[in-house]
């Protein structure tokens, strides 16, 4: 009975643990075909596709929502500088108008109403 119990908690022990390492799993993957720049917890995903750059925001591959939220993408690109304005637009992603090269570094803030700016960094692919 014992040796039972022993098992059956040593089950459920990595049965929880299994479903956390899972939950993680998307942690900073890319989920859209975009990059992924990290800010402490929070992941954004930047895809750059027709024209419009959307950056979907996600916090341990949860989706976390964009209401209020406001960004700015900056790209560098050799000596070229681009500014881009990203307004929310869905439940947790933001948008705004332009495109980027392949191999532009990029700087992401992205900022909540009575929040400190979260900003982040990564070179479009």
């Amino acid at each position: 009975m014992i040796k039972t119990l022993k098992t059956l908690l040593l089950a459920l022990a990595l049965s929880a643990y299994g479903n956390a390492a899972l939950a993680h799993a998307e942690h900073g993957q890319p989920q859209h075909g975009g990059v992924v720049a990290e800010a402490g917890e929070m992941q954004f995903e930047i895809v750059n596709k027709d024209g419009l750059l959307t950056v979907y925001l996600s916090n341990h591959g949860s989706p976390v929502p964009a209401a209020g939220a406001t960004g700015k993408l900056t790209a560098l690109a050799g000596t070229a500088k681009s500014v881009f304005d990203l307004k929310a637009v869905g439940d947790s992603h933001l948008q705004g108008s332009g495109s980027i090269p392949a191999g532009a570094k990029l700087l992401i803030s992205v900022q909540w109403p009575g929040k400190k700016p979260l900003q982040a960094r990564a070179v479009m692919r």
